[in-house]
């Protein structure tokens, strides 16, 4: 019954997945999957292999784009299962553990969005499956596995990190595995690990570390100092995104997790825990000076979700069926206004809006613009922005884009178009007037800004310049088309 109810969950994601409009980030993705390579200067390859496996088998287009998420996460939830059934065997908690890992909206949601955070969620469930079969089974081949796999993570999202700093908690910390430390399998999924990941440090070393420089950048607190004004959004966004009533049996379930290892030893307990608690306390630590978003903790709740369904109250218990029923009702109200929106909310109260609203009607008002100023090209200096031009603009309509990251792609520069072609430069009026391509010069429309709406709400308005290629262009390319 269960699992053809997660058949019925991963069939209707599906859907979604292919009638609901592309965010700018996820037609980003999509370059990337056209130009592969072993890193990028935002996060490394995998949400790139994930994509380019996904439209060889469905074509380039939201369903094919989206294909594997909803795929891989009926997967991780069949081995999130197995992973809480292997470490409390004579419990079977394995389907609640399933039930409320897909009631949170982090995967209800984020799981039909094709982002990095997805392949990081889906890997870091098998390398928690790993580790959980090791644990029962005390066949240290599993490192093996567990190596491999968190190797993937890392090559998805250098948050996978936080893996590795959990798995040495809990080898530390924990007495019932302190034999771990002489087995050589051990040592050699450390190996495989790092052997993984070796091509994106590869990369980096060879683009002056321009993907860690970045990322490491976002990292530990701003210079104003000690602020709680970052804690609360921190806790009050993750109560929203986990589902504020998962988010209570997951920090319930850590905590008795905790008190269990602490009075009885309980090794599957501190395994758990520890794949938890390292990463909360340093999410913790940077809200109280900086921005944490929203998405980032994500990783922490697999393992959170079996400390659910293992260790709360017969009381909270209770909690457990209502929690997967207000999952399902969130996770449908936001398909449904994603790709129908039949409530006409403002932008600023509708995040769908923003990200996926209007953009088939956007691009063809582009076109018909580009036509009528008699432009040979479409310029965007935003990557999201550019990249979903480049896949909805009609055959035959070069785009380029401008931003210094294009520097670190193979891929074309303007100049193959030819010299002093003219182009139709967009660009939303929520940025500086000021384009950074040189010689820009506004064009002025009757009608006033390019409009992005969506029945009749207003997504986002865009000024129009004309555009010249010329050798001293600052960095930029020729996007790929479908």
């Amino acid at each position: 019954m269960i699992w053809a109810l997660l058949a019925a969950v991963t069939a209707l994601r599906l859907l979604v997945a292919g009638v609901t409009p592309l965010a700018p980030d996820e037609a980003y993705y999509w370059v990337w999957s056209r130009v592969l390579q072993p890193g990028y200067l935002d996060h490394p390859p995998m949400v790139a292999l994930f994509i380019r496996a996904g439209t060889l088998l469905a074509g380039e287009n939201a369903f094919g784009i989206r294909l594997m998420g909803p795929l891989t996460i009926a997967l991780a939830s069949v081995l999130l299962a197995r992973a809480a059934d292997a470490l409390f065997p004579d419990r079977r908690l394995g389907i609640w553990a399933a039930l409320l890992f897909n009631a949170m909206p982090l995967v209800g949601v984020g799981g039909v969005l094709m982002t990095p955070d997805l392949p990081l969620l889906v890997l870091w469930v098998a390398a928690v499956w790993a580790l959980a079969m090791l644990h029962a089974s005390q066949d240290g081949r599993w490192w093996l596995a567990f190596g491999l796999f968190a190797g993937l993570a890392l090559v998805s999202k250098y948050t996978a990190g936080l893996l590795g700093i959990g798995v040495v908690a809990w080898l530390i910390a924990c007495r019932g595995a302190w034999h771990w430390w002489r087995d050589w399998r051990l040592w050699a999924g450390g190996a495989i690990a790092a052997a993984t990941f070796a091509p994106v440090v590869i990369w980096n070393a060879t683009h002056g570390w321009a993907s860690f420089v970045k990322q490491g950048g976002r990292a530990g607190a701003d210079a104003g100092g000690f602020t709680l004004r970052y804690l609360g959004e921190l806790v009050a966004g993750q109560a929203g995104l986990a589902n504020p009533l998962v988010f209570i049996l997951c920090i319930t379930g850590t905590a008795m997790a905790l008190m269990a290892w602490a009075r009885r030893g309980d090794a599957a307990a501190a395994l758990l825990a520890a794949l938890v608690v390292p990463g909360a306390a340093l999410f913790t630590w940077q809200a109280t000076g900086s921005r944490v978003q929203g998405n980032w903790p994500a990783i922490l709740y697999p393992a959170a979700c079996i400390l659910a369904a293992a260790f709360i109250t017969p009381r909270l218990a209770r909690l457990r069926r209502p929690a997967v029923v207000l999952g399902a009702v969130l996770a449908l109200a936001a398909y449904v206004q994603a790709a129908l929106a039949p409530v006409p909310l403002p932008r600023r109260l509708d995040p769908t809006l923003a990200r996926l609203g209007g953009w088939d009607d956007f691009a063809a008002l582009v076109e018909q613009e580009r036509a009528r100023s008699g432009a040979s090209f479409v310029a965007a200096e935003e990557y999201g922005l550019a990249a979903q031009l480049a896949l909805l603009l009609p055959p035959g309509t070069p785009v380029v884009a401008l931003n210094p990251r294009w520097d670190l792609f193979d891929l074309p520069r303007p100049q193959s178009l030819g010299p002093a072609v003219t182009g139709l430069l967009v660009q939303s009026e929520r940025r500086d007037s000021v384009p950074d391509w040189p010689g820009a010069e506004p064009l002025a429309r009757a009608e006033g800004s390019l409009l992005r709406e969506r029945r009749g709400q207003e997504a986002e308005r865009y000024r129009a310049f004309r555009v010249t290629i010329r050798p001293d262009l600052p960095a930029a390319a020729v996007m790929p088309r479908p």
